[in-house]
């Protein structure tokens, strides 16, 4: 019997998702809940798991593609092994129509919790990445080419390279097949400086001795394909467009400013680093920065709420979900950490390592990258002091840290050379007045420059 999985959605309600790699080709026996694909939605890259024991038949989608949620992806046959050299039929592959019973075990097919198929076709035409493998799909409405069995060259198992989503996007941004790239990771792992170097590699050195009459004359147009690349708009980019469009268009934004002298939080990290008991904790300047921060809520809720257009309402929260602003192979992703004013120095640290390798390793989850209530972004790592973030949506505040440098300073009395700190601080002025927004910094400085001043806020 062929069962019909359709692309479920994925979480968050999202309405599309994009097949990042197939791991089985038509053929292929697999398991329930096999990790058949790695999908790509708009805020992670997440595993498919297969929702059937049985045998492939036929692929409907090649990877690449950007698949509209409730549309098939890939037919199984549950009643039974497939000969190896029988190929599926369009008869045995096509979706069942939408209706009756039919319609019915299209719905059985979708991933319990992931909401119904979709029952009629109207989506656009879907959009394949330039350089995809596999056959276009043609648009929903062209019934008489509606199945396409796809089958890469690369797709099963076994002939499949070895690397992580984050790597195979990175491959597939710049236009790179895996298959020529050695891998130099554990047991033959592509990692990502294996396809940057890969990339070295391939292109051609320039001629040294080049005749004058092989350079272009000065101001020769381009051809179009060398003057522009165009790339379609999709996934986690889309995602944070809308937004950043959104929240800098619906909440007015105020940003202040402060620069202090953190040389004695400095001290302190070196201090705990030089102590036995917290050598392996991890504490750097993001950790105080952020129980800094979550002090300071205490002391001014008003930065950590939401304002509820519909209902009318201020929602004041009584927890925080720390947000903290990463820059990841996908894009921006903002994962928080869930009750971290209910974490100590040595929490918070912890938090932030699982919080930014699930990010880098392309594994963070949708649930992670929802629910914030105040996020950090700490733009210092870039080497720069300072600037005016934009707030997340549904949030009253942002905080951006800067890079700590040496810099004179006047120090009792006298210029020292002293480790120098700015924070930029962003906030709603429908919820937070001048004078709050300005407490909340200031009281974050104050721990900074003088960890000490914890014990007059506690």
């Amino acid at each position: 019997m062929i069962k019909v999985f359709n692309l479920p959605d994925l979480g968050e309600g999202l309405t599309e998702s994009e097949i990042v790699a197939w791991l089985v080709a038509p053929g292929d026996e697999v398991t329930l809940n096999q990790h058949i694909a790695d999908v790509e939605t708009a805020k992670a890259v997440v595993e498919l798991p297969s929702p059937f024991a049985g045998v492939v038949r036929v692929l409907h989608q090649p990877a690449g593609v950007v698949v509209h949620v409730g549309e098939p992806i890939v037919s199984f046959d549950i009643g039974g092994a497939a000969e190896p050299d029988s190929a599926p039929t369009a008869e045995d592959a096509a979706p069942t129509p939408a209706s009756g019973p039919a319609l019915a075990e299209q719905r059985e097919a979708n991933l319990v919790g992931y909401g119904p198929a979709v029952e009629s076709g109207g989506h656009p035409q879907r959009r394949a990445r330039p350089g995809a493998a596999g056959t276009p799909v043609p648009a929903a409405d062209q019934a008489d080419q509606r199945v396409v069995a796809v089958t890469p060259a690369a797709t099963s198992a076994g002939e499949r390279p070895r690397s992580t989503p984050p790597v195979r996007s990175l491959a597939r941004d710049l236009g790179i097949d895996l298959a020529a790239v050695t891998g130099t990771g554990r047991d033959g792992l592509i990692t990502r400086d294996d396809v940057r170097t890969h990339v070295t590699e391939s292109v051609p050195a320039p001629a040294l001795h080049g005749a004058p009459e092989s350079f272009p004359e000065q101001g020769a147009a381009l051809g179009a394909a060398e003057r522009e690349t165009r790339s379609p708009i999709k996934s986690l980019r889309k995602l944070t467009a809308a937004a950043v469009v959104q929240s800098a268009f619906t909440a007015p934004h105020v940003t202040e400013f402060l620069t202090i002298d953190v040389t004695p939080t400095v001290e302190l990290l070196d201090s705990l680093r030089a102590d036995r008991r917290f050598a392996d904790a991890g504490i750097g300047i993001l950790a105080v920065v952020a129980k800094a921060l979550c002090l300071a809520v205490g002391r001014t809720p008003a930065v950590n709420t939401r304002w509820d257009e519909r209902a009318g309402e201020i929602v004041q929260f009584n927890h925080i979900n720390l947000g903290i602003a990463a820059a990841t192979p996908r894009g921006l992703l903002v994962p928080n950490i869930v009750d971290a004013d209910r974490l100590d120095l040595r929490g918070l640290a912890a938090a932030l390592a699982t919080l930014t390798t699930a990010a880098r390793a392309g594994t963070t989850t949708p649930t992670a990258l929802s629910g914030g209530t105040i996020t950090i972004t700490n733009i210092g790592v870039f080497g720069i002091d300072a600037g005016t973030p934009i707030l997340n949506p549904g949030e009253a505040a942002i905080l951006a840290m800067g890079a700590i440098r040496s810099q004179p300073w006047e120090y009792r009395g006298q210029v020292a050379l002293r480790k120098v700190l700015t924070l930029s601080l962003s906030f709603d002025h429908r919820l937070v007045d001048g004078e709050q927004g300005s407490r909340f910094l200031a009281d974050i400085g104050s721990i900074l420059a003088d960890p000490a001043r914890v014990l007059t806020m506690v």
